[in-house]
């Protein structure tokens, strides 16, 4: 009973931390505005990916409230990292980025 209790704290404690441990982020930053990266997932794409309001977020953040312009976004870098599930067996998971540079007004 305990054994298995422990396995799926372990489970929901890995899902947590895998699920929060990567969204939007600034990855470069000057006075007047920077770049944000995200990541989203092939079938849904960077528009309806929920990380890209949390990345409008930031740009807003940055820039005090005040409006501010995109000047341009695109797929950045992605990267790959070994996933191991309890079971013990490995899968490779490749993630997609998406980047959006940004000036404050």
């Amino acid at each position: 009973m305990i054994n298995s209790w422990v396995k799926t704290a372990v489970v929901v404690a890995c899902l947590v931390v895998w699920g929060c441990a990567d969204g939007a982020k600034i990855v470069q930053q000057h006075d007047t505005g920077g770049v944000v990266v995200y990541p989203f997932k092939e079938g849904q794409g960077p528009i309806l990916s929920s990380f890209r309001k949390d990345a409008l977020d930031l740009m807003k953040e940055k820039c005090s409230g005040r409006s501010y312009s995109i000047v341009r976004e695109g797929e950045a870098k992605g990267r790959s990292r070994v996933v191991s599930p309890i079971d013990g067996a490995q899968e490779l998971v490749e993630e997609r980025r998406w980047g959006i540079q940004f000036e404050c007004k």
